[in-house]
């Protein structure tokens, strides 16, 4: 029954986010992604899979691709380059699909001479359609074939995260050591529960078993019979089976580079490397010149083996890749870190461990930092206001604007949808600043104010009274309302813009400015009513106790 209510509030939470945000908080990503236009879609195949049929797969998958009218071009890929930073084996596709762009530019002229940069939707695009709408409706089509896991970045977010972590998706839960029939059964089990915490998209594991081999064991009692070694046997097999380059041929010299040269390779033909009767009918050279037939002087079978031995550390490694679709990172990783503790952790054999990498490693590095720089931001600022007015309580006082500040920026965040992120926390650090600095001009416009009261009752031989203070303080607060508010309009007018711009990296400025223009009108509040209040209160008991 605990199972069913769990179930029920996490679609009641995919459902509602806004809803859940008030009970649950902010979620948490590294960093907004960024839209480059254009998809790179990688599915893994089964590792039985042949090259015929794998090609046949992306010819197929590339039709269905481009089928859809949002899309400009695709571009299937199998196998790779000769580099060993490139370990991807045949069963892997990587197909570049180019989109149209989803908004046009125009240069609309007003006034005859006034040209203001707008964009347009794109007439190709279909109503309604979006990027992860492109993505659901492919997934649905391209999963019809048995063992095929689709699973779409885009290329640059994919190069950044294979080179920084080596898993190509968001969160990669990484199983180190043991034999690799133990790895391959506890990625299943893994990728079971990956599959079930919502959110979960494109859940692949690593398969490093399944792989067809062709073993040749060679007899040695049956080599000696005839006088053979095992190199004679095994030469005649790599010569018939992977060919063996046998002599170099030469271009003519009227070609564009005569010293261009290519080799002769010799080895059997497909249907009797195919057919394992008619290889062991391979004649093997023996020393009294005889011919051997190769099933006599060796066993002849298929077998399956792993598809690649990956290890990192000095232990064996498999992983279990998956992106993130419809809530925050963080909040995923956690439920699936909670159901990992909880069903595999306890099972896992003496000298295995369960680590997490992808996207989400550079979250927790980025956490890290910030936890340093966050804090260091605002002891630096209390520090040099402290340096300024050579007393606590006024850095105190003015330091104050940070919280309020922090209101109307967490206020607008949430209204948008924005999870806390690396863009969103620059955005509250330049708040900060913006907003401390206005604190300061405020403070030294009513100092001035208070100061030119005292020399004026000075002058006339009057005492300085708490009412005088307080027609000083009002004086010097209007004096400062139109440079505050003039201040906040200039900052608010530069950044709304970029709210509803669409050109690429907006999805990464958005959040960055969401902080700003909330915190800066919270802040206008905050100089104007509450800054004169605090320090109507600290000038009254300074007042005080001067008077004693």
């Amino acid at each position: 029954m605990r199972g069913n209510e769990t179930d029920l509030l996490a679609e009641f939470s995919r459902k509602h986010p806004r809803f859940t945000k008030l009970f649950t908080g902010f979620g948490k990503d590294f960093m907004p992604t960024l839209n480059e236009g254009s998809l790179l879609f990688m599915p893994v195949l089964l590792p039985s899979t042949s090259l015929t049929e794998v090609k046949r797969v992306m010819s197929w998958q590339d039709r269905v691709i481009r089928s859809l009218p949002e899309v400009e071009s695709v571009g299937g890929k199998l196998g790779r380059s000769e580099t060993a930073t490139d370990p991807a084996p045949v069963e892997m596709i990587e197909t570049t699909i180019m989109l149209k762009p989803e908004w046009l530019p125009t240069n609309r002229t007003y006034l005859g001479f006034i040209k203001i940069p707008t964009v347009y939707r794109n007439p190709a695009w279909r109503a309604g359609s979006t990027k992860e709408t492109l993505i659901a409706e492919l997934t649905e089509k391209l999963a019809n074939v048995p063992g095929y896991v689709p699973g779409f970045l885009q290329p640059i977010e994919n190069r950044i995260l294979m080179l920084s972590t080596g898993i190509r998706a968001q969160l990669g839960v990484k199983i180190l050591g043991g034999s690799l029939d133990d790895l391959q059964r506890k990625a299943f089990e893994v990728e079971r529960i990956v599959r079930e915490v919502p959110g979960a998209a494109g859940v692949a594991p690593s398969r490093v078993q399944g792989k067809p081999y062709l073993e040749v064991e060679v007899n040695r009692v049956a080599m000696a019979r005839f006088g053979l070694r095992a190199a004679d046997v095994l030469d005649a097999v790599e010569t018939g089976l992977g060919g063996k380059v046998m002599s170099t041929t030469y271009q003519a010299a009227e070609r564009v580079d005569p010293r261009e040269r290519t080799g002769i390779q010799v080895r059997l033909q497909r249907d009797e490397r195919d057919d394992l009767e008619r290889l062991g009918d391979v004649l093997v050279a023996a020393p009294g010149g005889k011919h051997i037939p190769l099933g006599q002087l060796a066993t002849i079978r298929r077998a399956t083996g792993p598809s690649e031995i990956a290890s990192e550390n000095g232990r064996l490694r498999v992983f279990v890749q998956a992106n993130v679709s419809d809530r925050d990172l963080t909040g995923f990783v956690e439920d699936v870190k909670r159901r990992v503790e909880r069903e595999i952790v306890p099972t896992l054999p003496p000298g295995m461990t369960i680590e997490y990498s992808g996207e989400y490693e550079n979250l927790v590095r980025a956490q890290q930092t910030l936890y340093y720089i966050f804090p260091a931001t605002l002891l630096i600022i209390f520090l040099l206001l402290y340096v300024v007015y050579h007393s606590a309580k006024e850095a105190a006082h003015v330091i104050l604007a940070v919280p309020f500040a922090l209101t109307g920026g967490v206020f607008l965040q949430y209204l948008l949808g924005y999870n806390f992120s690396v863009s969103v926390w620059v955005g509250y650090i330049a708040l900060f600043g913006t907003a401390i600095q206005t604190g300061v001009v405020m403070v030294v416009y009513l100092e001035e104010m208070v100061a030119k009261k005292q020399a004026e009752r000075a002058a006339a031989g009057q005492p300085f009274t708490r009412d005088d203070l307080v027609q000083a303080i009002k004086d010097g607060a209007r004096l400062r309302l139109r440079p505050k508010v003039m201040t906040v309009a200039t900052i608010v007018a530069s950044l709304l813009p970029i709210m509803w711009s669409h050109r690429p990296g907006s999805e990464v400025m958005q959040p960055l400015a969401t902080p700003v223009i909330g915190g800066m009108v919270s802040s206008l509040l905050h100089i104007l009513i509450v800054t004169p209040v605090i320090f109507a209160m600290l000038r009254e008991r300074e007042l005080k106790v001067s008077a004693k």
